[in-house]
């Protein structure tokens, strides 16, 4: 049971105003409802932003606020004040990581906008809790919450190397680039454990299948060893996503991702190595981080980017409430103006999955950024869109358990 008192109850810290990106509201006590008043026509903010979320101490480092039901639940649970003042007891989240049994590895897709028609995923859920992601809702499929079930609680295949191998024997098996890092990133914290990042490039540069890789982790750098041998054999591109760099803004959005100088620095490792390495910057968020497309990229061509390319933020399923929460809790003061400009790009909705524009959006801010980022890349020689995916060398590829005598057959 919620309280309706606006000050704070004996026991709570008094509301202060430091704010971990921009200019900030003063924080709440933990277990208030907020009763200030909305002003007129602004935009539909859904009943569970004014829900107690879930105490600071216990989402430290992580990125959504709060832990509803996944969709497909019977019941919804979410964490309420009971007015005994004991939510600030709340331990921090713990990441909890369970072992699957994959059956198989190689996800397909046949996504007309998506230039990739093929990919491998290592592990379920991401424990960058990057707000935004547009992977959350997958987790609701588990029996989980999008929410902050999505960042704790991982799920790891440890036989995903040796089925990898199988699935390319298998007869009629056509080669073409696997892509790595279109779900959950490869490279989170967990893969500095299990490995198995690892294990699947060991087991596509054996056979050399072609792979492309996108993540938001410097952890990339780790396997530049096996990496540079597939650019020798021209086998591999390689994507880092920068978000902003802005190091606060990066923390709150993306917190447990590596910082901005780490991207730009494992770039510039990954280039000197003689890897293909590109940029994505994703998502564009209007009013967030969209004035520092032409910054972003001066710095990526600096650190030795060859491509760069971007996707406005994408809003669908649970992720939307996931992230309204956020805009109303880091950046109140432009959470309406940033949804204001989303809906515009959107024509009028919150996301539109439509092929060819839910990626890119459409109407006169969505035009003006991609305008923005074709004379920015221009001016400073990168690349701009996606030929990396469609100039690897398929025609090496071995099928695993044939010799190379048969190879001459």
């Amino acid at each position: 049971m919620t309280t309706s008192r606006e000050t704070a109850p004996p026991g709570h810290p008094a509301p202060q105003a430091n704010s971990p990106v921009g200019n900030r509201a003063a924080k709440r006590p933990y277990g208030l409802t907020d009763h200030r008043p909305v002003p007129r026509r602004a935009p539909l903010v859904p009943p569970s932003v004014r829900e107690p979320h879930l105490p600071e101490s216990g989402r430290r480092g992580r990125g959504a606020l709060t832990n509803r039901s996944g969709r497909y639940e019977p019941q919804s649970r979410e964490l309420v004040d009971d007015g005994w003042d004991n939510l600030e007891d709340v331990p921090a989240l713990k990441t909890q990581v369970t072992e699957e049994a994959a059956r198989h590895i190689i996800t397909r897709n046949s996504s007309p906008d998506i230039p990739f028609d093929r990919s491998v995923n290592a592990y379920r859920g991401c424990e960058h809790g990057c707000v935004y992601c547009f992977a959350r809702p997958t987790h609701a499929y588990m029996g989980l919450s999008p929410g902050l079930d999505f960042e704790s609680k991982l799920f790891a295949k440890p036989n995903a190397a040796q089925l990898l191998e199988k699935e390319l024997a298998k007869p009629g098996y056509e080669v073409a680039p696997i892509a790595m890092g279109t779900n959950t990133d490869p490279y989170q914290p967990i893969e500095q454990r299990y490995r198995i990042t690892r294990s699947l490039l060991e087991v596509l540069s054996a056979y050399n299948h072609p792979v492309t890789i996108l993540t938001k982790s410097a952890r990339i750098v780790r396997d530049i060893d096996i990496l540079s041998s597939l650019a020798e054999r021209n086998l591999v591109r390689v994507a880092l996503s920068v978000t902003t760099l802005d190091p606060k803004l990066a923390r709150a959005l993306e917190p447990r991702a590596s910082t901005p100088s780490r991207r730009m620095e494992a770039i510039r490792l990954l280039s000197d190595a003689g890897i293909p390495t590109g940029a994505m910057i994703a998502p564009v968020i209007p009013a967030l981080n969209d004035m520092e497309i032409e910054k972003i990229l001066t710095g990526l061509s600096h650190a030795g980017a060859r491509e760069a390319n971007f996707v406005i933020l994408r809003l669908p399923l649970e992720i939307r409430d996931i992230f309204v929460e956020w805009l109303n809790e880091h950046v109140p003061d432009r959470a309406a103006h940033v949804l204001s400009l989303i809906r515009q790009m959107r024509g009028g909705k919150d996301y539109d999955a439509k092929w060819g524009e839910r990626q890119s959006g459409t109407g006169p801010y969505a035009w003006q950024i991609a305008r923005r980022f074709e004379i920015a890349t221009k001016k400073l020689g990168i690349g701009y869109g996606r030929g990396e995916f469609r100039s690897l060398d398929c025609s090496q590829f071995r099928v695993p358990g044939r010799g190379k005598q048969l190879d001459l057959l």
